[in-house]
């Protein structure tokens, strides 16, 4: 048995929690099996349940644990364990609409959320939770930014969208800045927030014409990322840096400029890293990228070679590429306007550090009081080139430092330790410098150009409580920065609830909270902490253990908040709001100096690099605090060294906090808490220890503290009636709520102290909620039996009724049935007398049948024998016969060709013989020459006599075929020649017609007429020059290839005639193309000269203006008005031939529809519609109960800034289907196609369905049964409404689909893995993680529902990673998305410009008919 003694409780419940008073515990009836929160070694808190009813004066309580009963001790009476909520609240999205306000409460609910919901996010009061799940969640995308955007912060799921739309809609409506601050420890994801909220200010405040600036504001996080940001033990991107970001916004609510406050940068980590850490990214990004061309002039290699990036002996980043990295940094300084030769002076600087770091020094001298460096010091003459200083220089007043001693200048030489140090203290300088120069140029480009910022939000991200195991100057001015944002936060807080209960009119008593005043004073206050650390940077000699002393001395007896360790005398305590921390004060001095000797910046001075001169022209001790960030220490000049007294970084931090403070103070606040919720970076893992210690120091149970003590549980009147109205007796639907409400709570809570009636809200103390969550359990049960009772009664009689009914049909059918089974008996007995006949019959006939058979096979196989024998014999008498015939004939071929080879081989021999003889004969006579030459002779000659004739026929063919062709190509030519001319005439003498009768018209169109008549007039005279001066040539090249015809060959006479012939004809058509030409430019000039006299008239812009139409006279205009007006103006400045006008209209055109469609049908879809709120809240569903309220979900947060009354109208779907119906009756009017129609409401359909099922999946207070029923019934109204006006089949009806299975889906059983496979295949077009999303955001409404089960929802996912649906892996539906547009083809109206009818309304006096 375990007892839980009162240390234990004591210890473990610190940080301000409300513990359940006796009273409560008599009002809540604490019995059996109550749930209670007891404290826990491990879990911090276990809930567990009473096994004995508590009474009040017991001393202990009997709980039930998983390892057995334990006797819980209860003395004093105030030390009872705090109550659990009710089941229905847990999950709640609010932590402030808890029943039970106290620390369990809280963990438990963020337990929930974040490892049953995976929500990260969790309002409390006007406090955003968020939780650090290490791991990219699909939540930030455009989509889901596009939800949050116009939507009310009660309305949607905690989100960090939810809360930067809520800053800037009020400062939209208010016009006063805002601020969002996030804080938090390093790795709680602070970063992350600030990325994330201004990425939604850059999508949200985008300007209307696309401009950089948003660009360049969410440029400025790689940068400040790769400079401000390192690797530690608890974070791999921790912010070593406060910022503060303004983002400034114009008139319209655009963004139009931007500035960063730094603060408090971590210098000494640029010289010192802890195991397990990194430096700076930008280092470890340079040295991955040492390979490429541009860098291999910085002379850097890897990290681990370097001292000031090796320390931590960790210099990779898992799932981190340094290189990719880099590219971004640099790619974000191109935006912002550095060039990259800066870029590479920016490096130089940056790696010039780091050889700095491995610089040599020696210690040297009696006792090391001396050091010195050697002049060729690779690295050493590395960073000189770099940085454009003098090596040897350097080198000397490293190991060197120059003093004053009675009015001379002394050159002291310093030990290898202070050279050391000195080195570090140039190298932090140097980093500080670059970071406040980077700082200042992101300011320059960020800066409003246009005009000057209306309003602004800032956003700050800074360092949230910190506690080690050892602590120094840097966790000192964290928690003092703490410290004044606790206060401010706890002051704000105060003030809500304060105007809050003046808004509702209650009578309201000051609340009590815990004002962290004293802490701030004992370090801001006069000779508090950070001035007597002031004070001992002044002495000459001042020391830790002396300011340690001057601190006891001051402190220890006169503040409550500071205390001395036991075991040192050099460290404090200080009580801070969060927790006690020990300060060791070893460093504190010189942290706070923040020196550097003035020899090394006089030589970066005069440095030939133009950006380290400019680094260090100004001195960073004196002067005023910049705007951009701290500056950084001072130097320390010893001849100036009694004269004036440098600003100490205390002292600028205590400065640059007031400033801030002094910024916050004058805008609206709103607070991000980050949680870390372990320290192993694993994904989705809870540990209670570390995320109650959070809560504690970051005031989120300060928040739920200041909530209890007055009224945190707030619920409208409407909401209220909606959840207890079985509570209320004897109402109707025309008594008003409120009344109702004031007449009915007192009977159910008798304390009034207990609730206070506002306004609009009732109002109850903590755990009255419970009370009345019991009763109307209660109720609810007792109607349950009531209705049991009658149900049951019901149904004893129902089947008391069916038994005697069923009885008499038993008797009935039983009697039947006997005297069936004796018809049955006679009937069976006749058919056995038949069958038996029957049968006997058939036996014999069979026997009959079978032998007639076999006789008959017998029969036939004999005769069949005998057939075959005497076929055989025949066969075999026919092949002899045919063999004798064959051996016959083979014998007489065989004979026959013998005699045939004898014949011809007797014939072959007469014949040789023959010829021999006639070849003896032709050779003697060959031998004989007189007589070849006979025949030679008489050959010659027959063979001239054949070549004369030839010749003589082919001379005569080809000159008549000339001479014909030339007869033919004369007469053609002159018959041409007399038509051009006569066309001509005739031109001419319509030209001279046309002029006479012409009207009057300007002098510039009679101008134009006359230059075109003239250009006109003169290319027809030279036409006819042409055609007359044709006509000679011809002649003459026709006559002298007559001539040659004669005088040449017949050959080449042929030839030559050809080829003119068909130059001559090339000449001869190139001419009448040319004719045709100019007659063609004729005909258009004339048609232009005639355009005042035609019969259609045009419209004559005289300049090019646009003109807005209101909707009413643009319903009212002909269809197609618009579209001839603006041909009509084309077509006129197309006729001017002025083409930069031409073009610059039908820019100008297109330029004005865009515009037209991008703000007037975003706008009226987005804003005038509403359909988000129309389809999930809107309606009540006809008969579904006697109720005149529409359904009520769950409750809404309490805003701490609500919107004023009658801002926005309810939304309904009358008013959609209004909107709708309007559009379709103008789109009508409009004469626009069925199929264009069913387009466009396809989109629209798709709009709605994607706007509403993404809301939907945002909020946990809609994924209930009862809601699921109505959004159906709302869709059914769409659907009905599609269909009546014909453009259902277009498309609409899959784009809705999503929308009606996610109904579907909230109304379906959630409980068996049957019902799971119903949910995949009914849900088939929803992906898995919207189906999963809403299976875990179901919240049930109404105690007769159950919550979906841990087991159900991972039994539904594997069944969907069994079937894949082909959908995409998204959770919202990608509302931006347009279908393509199919345009068909329409043949164009058959109207005139005359019977164009331009009314007045339209006030478009710069168009005239001309």
């Amino acid at each position: 048995m375990i007892v839980f003694g009162k240390p234990f409780l004591v210890g473990l419940c610190t940080g301000n929690i409300t513990y359940v008073t006796v009273e409560l515990y008599r009002t809540y009836n604490i019995y059996h099996n109550t749930n209670v929160w007891v404290p826990d070694p491990e879990e911090v808190w276990v809930y567990t349940q009473l096994q004995k009813d508590y009474r009040p004066g017991d001393q202990q309580l009997t709980l039930l644990l998983s390892d057995g009963r334990v006797q819980y001790p209860v003395a004093p009476p105030a030390a009872l364990p705090p109550l659990r909520n009710p089941d229905i609240l847990e999950g709640e999205n609010d932590l402030t609409a808890l029943s039970f306000l106290h620390e369990p409460a809280v963990l438990h609910n963020l337990r929930v959320r974040f490892l049953h919901y995976n929500s990260i996010y969790t309002y409390c009061g006007i406090v955003l939770v968020a939780l650090n799940p290490y791991e990219e969640l699909p939540i930030y995308g455009e989509e889901v930014i596009d939800v949050y955007s116009g939507q009310d912060m009660a309305d949607m799921d905690p989100h960090i969208f939810s809360l930067a739309e809520d800053a800037y809609r009020t400062m939209i409506r208010s016009e006063k800045n805002q601020s969002i601050i996030i804080s938090g420890e390093s790795g709680s994801g602070k970063t992350v927030s600030a990325k994330f909220t201004m990425r939604y200010f850059a999508v949200v405040g985008g300007a209307a014409q696309q401009t950089s600036v948003e660009e360049k504001v969410l440029a400025s996080n790689p940068i400040m990322e790769a400079i401000g940001n390192a690797k530690t033990i608890r974070n791999d991107n921790s912010s070593r840096f406060g910022k503060y970001i303004e983002i400034g916004f114009g008139s319209k609510g655009d963004i139009i400029g931007a500035n960063m406050r730094t603060y408090l940068l971590e210098k000494s980590r640029v010289v010192f890293q802890a195991p397990k850490e990194r430096n700076y990214h930008i280092f470890y990004q340079l040295c991955a990228s040492r390979e490429l061309p541009e860098m291999r002039a910085l002379k850097l290699s890897s990290a681990e070679n370097f001292r000031y990036t090796s320390q931590g002996k960790d210099i990779n980043i898992p799932g981190t590429d340094d290189v990719m990295e880099l590219e971004n940094t640099r790619n974000a300084l191109t935006i912002l306007g550095v060039q990259p030769d800066q870029q590479m002076e920016l490096f130089r600087i940056l790696a010039a550090v780091l050889h700095l770091g491995n610089v040599n020094i020696q210690a040297s001298g009696r006792g090391g009081d001396r050091s010195y460096i050697n002049g060729d010091d690779g690295f050493l003459v590395v960073f000189s080139k770099l940085m454009g200083v003098e090596g040897s220089q350097m080198a000397h007043w490293l190991c060197h430092q120059r003093l004053a001693v009675g009015g001379e200048m002394l050159v002291k030489p310093m030990s290898g330790q202070q050279a050391n140090d000195a080195r570090d203290a140039l190298a932090k300088h140097i980093y500080g410098q670059l970071f406040t120069w980077i700082v200042q140029r992101l300011n320059s480009a960020l800066r409003a150009q246009r005009e000057q910022p209306k309003t602004f939000i800032g956003v700050l991200d800074i360092y949230g409580f910190e506690t080690f195991d050892r602590n120094s100057f840097e966790q000192f001015c964290i928690n003092y920065a703490n410290e004044k944002l606790q206060q401010q936060f706890n002051r704000h807080v105060f003030q809500l609830e304060q105007e809050e209960y003046v808004r509702e009119e209650l009578p309201w008593n000051r609340i009590e909270f815990s004002d962290n005043q004293p802490c701030i004073t004992l370090i801001e206050g006069s000779l508090g902490l950070l001035d007597l650390l002031d004070e001992e940077c002044r002495v000459p000699k001042g020391s830790d253990e002396n300011w340690a002393r001057k601190l006891y001395d001051q402190h220890l007896n006169n503040s409550h908040n500071f205390r001395k360790p036991r075991m040192s005398n050099s460290a404090f305590i200080i009580l801070h709001f969060a927790d006690m921390v020990q300060y060791e004060c070893v460093g504190f001095l010189d942290k706070n100096r923040d020196t550097v000797f003035e020899e090394p910046i006089n030589i970066m001075r005069a440095s030939q690099s133009d950006l380290v001169a400019e680094l260090f022209q100004q001195q960073s001790a004196g002067g005023s605090i910049s705007a951009s960030s701290v500056p950084n220490g001072g130097v320390r000049s010893g001849k100036r060294a009694h004269r004036e007294h440098k600003l100490t970084v205390g002292f600028q931090f205590r400065q640059s906090l007031q400033l801030l403070m002094d910024t916050l103070n004058s805008t609206t606040p709103h607070y991000v808490r980050c949680i870390k919720p372990n320290d192993l970076k694993k994904s989705f893992m809870f540990d209670p220890k570390r995320a109650v210690q959070q809560l504690r120091a970051c005031g989120v149970l300060e928040t739920v503290r200041i909530s209890a003590a007055g009224y945190p549980s707030r619920w409208t009147y409407e909401e209220f009636f909606g959840r207890y109205r079985v509570l209320l007796r004897g109402y109707s639907a025309q008594d008003d709520l409120r009344v109702l409400c004031q007449n009915t709570i007192p009977a159910l809570i008798l304390d009034p102290d207990q609730y206070c009636f506002g306004k609009t809200k009732v109002f109850f103390r903590a755990g009255q909620v419970a009370v009345l969550e019991k009763l109307r359990a209660e109720r609810l049960r007792a109607a349950g039996v009531l209705i049991q009772s009658w149900v049951r009664g019901w149904m004893q009689r129902r089947w008391y009724q069916q038994l005697r009914r069923s009885t008499l049909t038993l008797q009935r059918y039983t009697r039947g049935a006997l005297a069936r089974r004796l018809a049955w008996t006679l009937r069976y007995t006749r058919a056995a007398l038949i069958i038996q006949k029957t049968f006997r019959m058939v036996m014999v006939r069979q026997l009959f049948i079978s032998i007639r058979e076999a006789t008959i096979t017998i029969q036939a196989f004999a005769r069949g024998m005998q057939a075959r024998h005497a076929y055989r014999v025949l066969v075999a008498e026919r092949a002899a016969v045919r063999l004798q015939a064959w051996v016959r004939c083979c014998l007489t071929r065989r004979w026959f060709r013998r005699v045939r080879a004898a014949v011809v081989l007797l014939q072959c021999c007469v014949r040789r013989k023959a010829a021999r003889r006639e070849l003896r004969r032709l050779r003697a006579e060959a031998r004989s020459v007189e007589k070849y030459r006979e025949l030679n002779k008489g050959m010659e000659v027959k063979l001239m006599q054949l070549q004369l004739r030839a010749d003589q026929q082919v001379r005569n063919e080809e000159s008549a075929s000339l001479r014909e062709a030339l007869r033919a190509e004369r007469e053609s030519n002159s018959s041409e020649q007399e038509q051009l001319r006569s066309a001509l005439h005739k031109l001419q003498k319509q030209l001279q017609e046309q002029s006479h009768t012409a009207p009057t018209v300007t002098a510039k169109q009679e101008e134009e007429r006359r230059r075109a008549e003239e250009r006109a007039a003169q290319e027809i005279h030279q036409l006819s020059q042409v055609c007359e001066f044709t006509t000679p040539p011809q002649q003459h090249a026709l006559l002298s290839l007559n001539h040659s015809l004669r005088q040449q060959s017949q050959a080449q006479a042929g030839a030559a005639v050809q080829a003119e012939l068909e130059e001559e004809r090339r000449r001869y058509q190139g001419l009448l193309r040319e004719f045709t030409r100019l007659e063609q430019r004729y005909d258009n000039l004339r048609d232009m000269s005639m355009l005042p006299t035609a019969e259609v008239g045009i419209c004559c812009c005289r300049r090019e203006k646009k003109w807005d139409v209101r909707t009413e006279v643009a319903l009212s205009l002909d269809p197609g008005m618009a579209a001839r007006l603006l041909f009509l103006c084309v077509r006129q400045a197309d006729f001017s031939r002025d083409h930069t006008r031409a073009r610059g209209l039908c820019v100008a055109v297109v330029t004005a529809f865009k515009t037209t469609l991008k703000v007037n049908i975003l706008y009226t879809i987005m804003f005038i519609f509403c359909p988000v709120p129309a389809i999930l809240e809107s309606e009540t569903i006809p008969g579904l109960s006697g109720a005149v309220v529409k359904l009520v979900g769950s409750r809404k947060r309490a805003g701490s800034d609500p919107r004023p009354a009658g801002s926005t109208e309810a939304a309904s779907m009358a008013a959609v289907l209004k909107e709708l119906g309007a559009l379709h009756s103008a789109l009508e009017r409009q004469g626009l196609p069925l199929t264009l129609m069913e387009q466009i409401f396809r989109q629209l359909a798709h709009l709605l369905a994607a706007s509403t099922l993404n809301s939907l999946l945002l909020r946990k207070d809609m994924c209930c049964c009862n809601r699921g029923l109505q959004i159906r019934y709302n869709v059914s109204l769409l659907e009905e409404w599609l269909r009546s006006r014909g453009v259902w089949s277009g498309g609409a009806a899959a784009s809705l689909e999503p929308l009606i299975q996610a109904a579907q889906l909230l109304q379906m059983s959630k409980k068996t893995e049957a019902d799971g496979q119903a949910i995949v295949q009914t849900c088939n077009a929803m992906s898995s993680q919207q189906i999963v999303k809403i299976l875990t955001q179901y919240t049930p409404q109404s105690d007769l529902e159950e919550r979906v089960t841990l087991n159900f929802i991972r039994i539904t996912q594997g069944l969907l990673k069994g079937c894949s649906d082909g959908h995409p892996p998204q959770l919202l539906l990608d509302v931006r998305r347009v279908f393509p547009v199919t345009f068909p083809y329409l043949p164009p109206l058959p109207v005139s410009a005359e019977q164009l009818d331009i009314p007045e309304s339209l006030k478009i006096s710069f168009l005239r008919r001309v």
